[in-house]
């Protein structure tokens, strides 16, 4: 787990990251872009921004370019803004998690229908055998004779 200090460092990158596609970059090519995550390797020197695009892959590979194009001044702002003494190396990452969520939704949907299917052709039908299909422990009858 990281240091109490590398996530806050995690969390302000994230914002003003944010706070710089929001207001500062007037890149034509940036699409609605969503910083989701920032992880920051535990000596300061890397983070990763991971980032989600509403649209289309078109918008998302625009985006991807402006954010790249965009990373010398974002970095900048982020080393003025932490105020610390070496400024993390930014890396762009796409993030894929909603497109996966959205995925599984889409599987768990058609599953819940072929349950329902399933559950509507078996209806009013029984099982092969008998109802109660365990063997039960012989019960002893007491004879006539005591």
């Amino acid at each position: 787990m990281a240091s109490p200090r590398v996530r806050r460092i995690a969390d302000r990158i994230k914002v003003v990251v944010a706070e710089m596609l929001e207001r500062r970059i007037k890149d034509p090519r940036l699409g609605f872009v969503t910083v989701t995550d920032v992880r920051v390797s535990g000596d300061t020197q890397h983070a990763s921004v991971f980032y989600t695009v509403f649209g289309e892959e078109a918008e998302v590979v625009a985006s991807a370019a402006a954010l790249e194009s965009a990373k010398g001044l974002i970095r900048s702002e982020v080393g003025k803004q932490l105020g610390t003494r070496h400024v993390p190396t930014l890396e762009f990452i796409h993030d894929a998690l909603p497109e996966n969520a959205r995925h599984l939704e889409e599987l768990l949907a058609q599953v819940r229908e072929s349950d329902a299917a399933v559950s509507a052709g078996s209806a009013g039908k029984t099982y092969a055998g008998e109802a109660d299909p365990y063997k039960k422990p012989r019960e002893i009858e007491p004879d006539e004779d005591e």
